[in-house]
């Protein structure tokens, strides 16, 4: 039907066909006349085969994309209409774009690509980056069908989200039949039922991860409680595969709810909280038994210190077991100089060396355990949050942030011991590091109060 050199609207000249189209549809790499620059032309033929959704469809892509604005979304230029009488044997409909030029990412699996940890945790955060875009405009445009085919690694090295012709301009509505889209293998459960949400754009996200650290596409790989097993296909750091096992939860609820969350997950950690994107609840709890943190809040000024890890760790039974534990560090501490002094005078001068750095280690180590405190400072009329630490009467690692530049905080579980994360533009605010998880979560609540409640 349509040839290289084939002039469209008198204004797009077609070059080459790009990709694999179903029937009935076409995309070419063309040349703009007007601009002389490179596009690329949609095609879909109005046939009797054809499903009138699938021209609803082709509309809404061409409706939605003109209103975007993203420098990884190719450029709505043209939408237009070739009329059957104007000699063509069907009527065609075609959507023009600009080219970027690249590789899909299907295409470079399909030349036998491997791709590194690495090179998917930059592809991971550039797609996020998109999604964050899309899901926040009003009303949220959900993609519904992410997947290598549709994600293009161009020449500058950036990755492009292209066709949008499954999108959705509007928030799933419960009791509404939405038309059923995307590809199996890398779109939800939730999305097949007809309640596509912005969670669902994450979960094709981590499958087209999958594939791409596994070169094995989604519906090939097992199925372990209806999650795509992959975990025994690859060594990598476990935290990374715990975070695409997050993304890719078959049930909605305990996914990512939000590209944002995800995309934070993904730079600072595993977030252990709710996935409601809520504005956190006020609420009051009781400082834990034995601990040692102090806050002193009014409605201008909260001040916390937390104290040292070893100290914690020690009053969490009782004064005594900690009056018990500290003589007992004292009186080896005792022993270990004493021995030190008598090789000294012995004359055993490797032996005194030994003993007297690994004096030096344990001293350091239990001064640094029972001294060490941290002091947060937040002051709503100065919009500052300030955070030093102090060793004995030494003070270091002065950090200033902006409160309006802070995100919700959250608890991080390190292990045996939890961490407050408060994420900013530029950084992370780390509070504790060492905290048991009823401390940590009174912490974190207090902070809350001061911050959302005044």
């Amino acid at each position: 039907m349509f040839n290289p050199e084939q002039c469209l609207k008198e204004r797009y000249q077609l070059q080459q066909k790009l990709g694999r189209t179903a029937a009935g549809r076409q995309t070419w790499l063309a040349t703009d006349l007007q601009s002389n620059e490179k596009v690329t032309v949609k095609l879909l033929a109005f046939s009797p085969e054809i499903q009138w959704e699938e021209l609803k469809l082709f509309e809404r892509e061409a409706q939605v994309l003109q209103a975007l604005n993203h420098p990884r979304i190719p450029r709505y230029r043209d939408y237009f209409s070739l009329d059957k009488e104007a000699g063509f044997q069907l009527p065609w409909f075609g959507l023009v774009q600009d080219y970027i030029p690249g590789d899909s990412l299907q295409e470079l699996l399909d030349k036998g690509k491997h791709f590194s940890e690495k090179q998917v945790r930059t592809i991971a955060t550039q797609v996020l980056d998109i999604l964050i875009y899309l899901h926040e405009l009003s009303p949220p445009v959900l993609h519904r069908d992410i997947k290598p085919s549709n994600l293009i690694l161009g020449e500058d090295k950036q990755v492009y989200l292209v066709d949008f012709g499954a999108v959705q301009a509007q928030a799933a509505v419960t009791g509404v039949t939405f038309t059923v889209v995307g590809t199996s293998g890398y779109a939800p459960l939730e999305q097949f039922w007809g309640r596509a949400v912005a969670a669902s754009d994450l979960y094709a996200l981590g499958a087209t991860l999958i594939h791409l650290l596994t070169g094995t596409a989604p519906a090939d790989l097992p199925q372990k409680e209806g999650r795509i097993y992959f975990r025994d296909r690859l060594s990598l750091q476990s935290d990374f595969i715990t975070w695409i096992e997050q993304m890719t939860e078959i049930v909605l609820e305990k996914r990512f709810s939000t590209a944002k969350q995800a995309l934070d997950s993904l730079k600072y950690g595993q977030i252990q909280q709710s996935s409601s994107t809520s504005l956190p609840v006020r609420g009051k709890l009781s400082k834990p038994s034995g601990s040692l943190i102090t806050l002193k809040a009014d409605r201008d000024k909260l001040a916390i210190t937390i104290p040292a890890p070893g100290l914690r760790k020690i009053t969490q039974y009782s004064w005594l077991a900690a009056l018990v534990l500290v003589s007992f560090h004292t009186a080896i501490l005792i022993i270990i100089i004493g021995s030190v002094l008598s090789s000294i005078y012995s004359g055993y001068l490797d032996t005194t060396l030994s003993i007297l750095c690994i004096s030096l280690f344990l001293c350091l180590f239990y001064f640094y355990s029972m001294g060490e405190k941290t002091h947060v400072v937040l002051e709503r009329n100065l919009n500052r949050l300030s955070l030093k630490r102090q060793l004995w009467f030494i003070y270091y690692r002065h950090q200033q942030f902006k409160i309006s530049e802070l995100d919700k905080a959250f608890l991080m579980n390190r292990g045996s011991v939890y961490e407050v994360r408060i994420p900013t533009v530029h950084s992370m605010c780390k509070l504790g590091g060492a905290l048991g998880e009823h401390e940590s979560t009174f912490l974190l609540q207090e902070l809350l109060n001061w911050l959302y409640f005044k």
